[in-house]
């Protein structure tokens, strides 16, 4: 009689403690299951969002601009070689800008240039130049005191985005403001000189080719 009752209480407990375990099994599986995946998710979703903001970014990051063409596509001059010289030395392999380079040389603000961080230099072509009566240019060329006020009137002390140039006031160099409007690949400076050439980067400045030399107030 003992003996039945002790088989029949450890069939009761094998039935009991077998679906436990079973359900235990399973439960731990769909954890496992569950955490698994979500550490692939969790380790694929920042590689996927990374690809999709770094093919996004490109575009943006890209030089834009009608002018831009005439960048060589290789050596010193070329975009990726204007990105690792300071921005002085990154403009004299421009032949487009021979001018400013010249004038940058006369007023002695080479070094100023080059040793300058995160700076921005909207950068006048020749033919912004040219556009200045030749008389009055070679006058300006000699004076080094204007010269200097013109130049650093150029100069932003802060790297500025295309989004920056949206709408801005920016304090430059030379202290007094210039404005900037426009989107997408179309800005304009003090509502006169267009961008040509936008987002070219040097080792510390990013670089605005423009149409027009600025000219402070006073």
């Amino acid at each position: 009689m003992n003996t039945r009752i002790r088989r029949a209480a450890l069939a009761v407990t094998a039935a009991v403690v077998l679906p436990l375990s079973l359900s235990a099994c399973s439960d731990s599986g769909s954890d496992s299951a569950s955490s698994g995946s979500a550490g692939k998710s969790s380790a694929t979703t920042p590689a996927a969002e990374g690809m999709g903001n770094s093919a996004s970014a490109t575009p943006a990051d890209a030089p834009f601009g009608p002018a831009c063409s005439s960048v060589p596509e290789d050596g010193a001059g070329s975009f990726d070689g204007m990105a690792e010289d300071p921005v002085a030395t990154a403009a004299s392999n421009n032949p487009a800008l021979s001018t400013l380079v010249t004038a940058v040389k006369k007023a002695g603000l080479v070094d100023t240039l080059n040793n300058a961080q995160n700076i921005t230099v909207f950068a006048p072509t020749n033919d912004a130049f040219a556009k200045i009566p030749k008389e009055t240019l070679n006058k300006v060329l000699a004076d080094k005191e204007q010269l200097t006020q013109i130049l650093t009137y150029h100069v932003v002390g802060q790297k500025l985005t295309p989004k920056d140039l949206e709408k801005g006031s920016y304090e430059t160099l030379q202290k007094s403001k210039l404005t900037t409007t426009g989107s997408g690949e179309s800005y304009t400076v003090n509502d006169s000189a267009k961008v040509v050439c936008g987002n070219v980067r040097t080792a510390n400045a990013n670089v605005y080719i423009i149409d027009t030399v600025l000219m402070p107030a006073g």
